[in-house]
């Protein structure tokens, strides 16, 4: 390995630039030249990108978002914007690729992979902690953290009004954030995508734990099966017309905002390791934590498999909400 090249792509989240941080100095360190391709693959098809040193990536690690830019690309999607891709890494003489994102850029680089016969290593970039193979995805701990911040400012309001609140946080495919920061802000019930949501039930227990409280909140994700929060909102308001109820949606919040310790940790990690596979003339793997330790995974399997959720924190929602 002479020269790497490393792109992040798809939805940006906090810990990125702990990443590429890693990348380069793991490269310097190695003699190996580190070479940042700009905008993710629409970057690669447009020829943006630069070789970068030390003075590039001092100074970032504690920046949320990614100073390499990301974007969506529909041309990298078809054969003629993949090869105009390839060509770009080819006259710059690269030698293997890292890349930082989700199943979207994770699925880009297999198919550029194996048209190509290059390189690649993947590392898991986004606040969903949706991706097979790892324990925690770059971000995830960082949106958790803000989700949960937030919530504990909405339920000061809410007390001081007795309100019931309806939050609703990002998941379109799976409730791990919904589910984790209702555990961790105390919130009383969860709605999640892994679960069909009852609305009955839904108001049964919104009754039966605003007993004798002065607030109430309801975690959403936004791939809930029966809405959004404020669908979710309207459905069960006639069946509580005596009850001030509220929704809020955070929104891009979640994506932003200074990297936890423990996403600065995984990602410094993860991209070390990366370089280091690489080097070892590994490719075609995706880097997770299991635990402490570090792990590879077929790419395949992390773009075919999905990340279980732990549906036991339910049971221990409802054991906590027991009057």
């Amino acid at each position: 390995m002479k020269k790497i090249a490393l792109l992040t792509s798809g939805g940006d989240s906090p810990g990125m630039n702990a990443a590429i941080r890693s990348i380069v100095k793991t490269c310097l360190h190695y003699n190996i030249v580190p070479f940042g391709i700009y905008d993710g693959y629409q970057g690669m098809i447009d020829g943006r990108g630069k070789q970068l040193g030390y003075t590039d990536i001092d100074n970032i690690i504690q920046y949320g978002g990614t100073i390499l830019g990301t974007a969506r690309c529909k041309d990298f999607m078809t054969p003629e914007g993949r090869q105009k891709a390839y060509q770009f890494l080819n006259e710059n003489k690269v030698d293997g690729l890292i890349v930082i994102g989700g199943d979207g850029t994770f699925t880009g680089a297999n198919i550029l992979s194996k048209e190509n016969n290059i390189p690649i290593i993947g590392l898991p970039g986004t606040i969903d902690n949706d991706i097979y193979g790892t324990d925690y995805t770059i971000g995830f701990d960082t949106a958790l953290n803000t989700v949960i911040e937030a919530v504990d400012k909405i339920r000061d309001t809410a007390s001081s009004h007795h309100r019931i609140f309806f939050i609703e946080v990002m998941g379109r495919d799976a409730g791990f954030i919904a589910l984790h920061s209702a555990i961790a802000s105390g919130a009383d019930s969860v709605l999640i995508p892994e679960e069909i949501t009852d609305i009955p039930q839904l108001v049964e227990e919104i009754k039966s734990h605003s007993k004798g409280r002065r607030s109430t909140i309801i975690m959403v994700a936004e791939g809930d099966d029966e809405g959004h929060a404020i669908d979710i909102l309207t459905k069960v308001k006639p069946y509580l017309p005596e009850y001030d109820l509220r929704h809020s949606v955070l929104g891009h919040i979640q994506r932003g905002g200074n990297p936890s310790a423990l996403d600065r940790k995984i990602a410094t990690r993860m991209g070390n390791y990366a370089v280091e596979l690489l080097m070892e003339n590994k490719t075609g793997l995706t880097v997770g934590v299991r635990g402490e330790d570090l792990v590879t995974c077929p790419i395949a399997d992390a773009i075919k498999e999905h990340s279980e959720l732990d549906l036991n924190y339910l049971k221990l929602l409802e054991v906590l909400r027991t009057k």
